[in-house]
């Protein structure tokens, strides 16, 4: 691979993280030290809540959320079938079974009223994704979720620093909410994720869980309930302080990197760009996916591209339609319309902080020398994204 290939992901990475990753380093308390309280206080705080608990991955959080909240094997949970995989997994888990819904073709988010038509005699919760980092709307599914006595839990594993119109951090709004810190998120810890807990006593719960159950107390021999190893390291914790103290500034570059991906995109004849913020809903840039126009070749796409030098991934496949979920529940084409035709269609391009202007351009033309060379498509349904003020 040649020095100037772009790939489609890199954490941003300084000095000040190499500064506490050496601190924890010659302390040699590498797990279950001090940074771990420090990076959850220090995520609680911008979050504006009170209790949060670091774990292994997003993944490994949204187990344990779903766990606190009381998932049941036989339940069935509202989900969205256009995410990572893993929002439908962690429900799989625990025997319970996720029943897809589709998506608004604006947000790419579960569509509420497509949620609501599939509560059923076995829905016990909700799980929204907020996709991309767009704030999912959650009042209408908390209509839904009160409506119906279900719980609810928020997968915002794309989406720290997003805002709902109402003024409220997405995660913030008093549910269970899991963050996640792989090293293409807002900020990066290596593998990481948090769970934002409704209070004391459910922060208290994910503590134990992640350290294979055990007592508070940390009695080494005193395991009083199933647990699991989904421990953060200090070391993780460290580069997670680390990047908060300089989110602002890598949420305002992946922000400027939209615009100007949104600004040489606009007007290609058939390409759907990102929905720009509406109705006081705050994106908080974790990726830039588009939908390509009909009648171009997405996987093909991705191939031309790599050969230019520069990284694309099909951002994201339909999760009823992977071979698993085919097989285990029976899935079809044409069950989630408008999920399948954005899954076919999307390809999200290089998207990191510290991409360079020269390198959004060579991305762009890259596209659209691919795009004009392929069959002409529709007149553009697109949006271009606002530039931040």
């Amino acid at each position: 691979m040649s020095e100037d290939f772009i790939p489609v992901a890199r954490p941003a990475i300084g000095a000040r993280e190499e500064e506490l990753v050496l601190d924890v380093l010659r302390s040699r308390h590498l797990s279950l030290g001090p940074r771990l309280p420090a990076f959850e206080e220090a995520l609680a705080a911008r979050l504006g809540v009170q209790h949060v608990s670091a774990v292994s991955s997003g993944t490994a959080g949204l187990h344990l959320a779903l766990r606190a909240v009381g998932i049941e094997a036989g339940d069935e949970v509202i989900t969205t079938p256009f995410s990572f995989v893993a929002s439908a997994n962690s429900i799989l888990y625990e025997g319970a079974r996720p029943v897809f819904c589709d998506i608004d073709r604006r947000t790419l988010n579960a569509d509420p009223e497509a949620a609501a038509a599939a509560v059923g005699e076995r829905t016990a919760g909700l799980l929204p994704v907020h996709i991309f980092g767009y704030p999912v709307d959650m009042p209408a599914f908390e209509r839904i979720a009160g409506e119906h006595g279900l719980w609810l839990v928020e997968d915002a594993c794309e989406a720290l620093g997003a805002v709902h119109g109402d003024g409220k951090a997405v995660g913030g709004r008093g549910h269970p909410s899991v963050f996640a810190f792989y090293p293409n998120k807002q900020i990066a810890t290596g593998e990481g994720g948090a769970v934002v807990c409704a209070d004391a006593e459910m922060k208290a719960r994910i503590d134990s869980e992640r350290n294979q159950g055990r007592a508070p107390d940390m009695g080494w021999l005193d395991h009083d309930r199933l647990g699991f190893n989904y421990r953060l390291s200090d070391i993780a914790c460290a580069l997670g302080i680390a990047q908060l103290e300089r989110l602002e500034e890598l949420l305002g570059a992946r922000a400027r990197i939209a615009a100007a991906y949104s600004q040489r995109l606009a007007g290609v004849e058939g390409l759907e760009l990102p929905c720009a913020d509406a109705n006081g809903d705050q994106r908080s840039w974790f990726v830039y996916v588009v939908q390509l126009p009909e009648g171009v070749d997405r996987d093909a796409t991705i191939e031309s591209m790599r050969a230019a030098g520069v990284d694309s991934k099909p951002y994201l496949p339909a999760i009823h339609l992977m071979s698993f979920y085919r097989e285990r529940f029976g899935h079809r084409d044409g069950e989630f319309p408008v999920c399948e035709e954005i899954s076919r269609r999307s390809l999200a391009l290089p998207f990191f902080p510290e991409l360079a202007e020269g390198q959004v351009e060579r991305v762009t033309e890259t596209l659209m020398g691919i795009i004009k060379s392929s069959a002409p498509g529709p007149r553009s349904r697109g949006s271009s994204v606002e530039t931040p003020g």
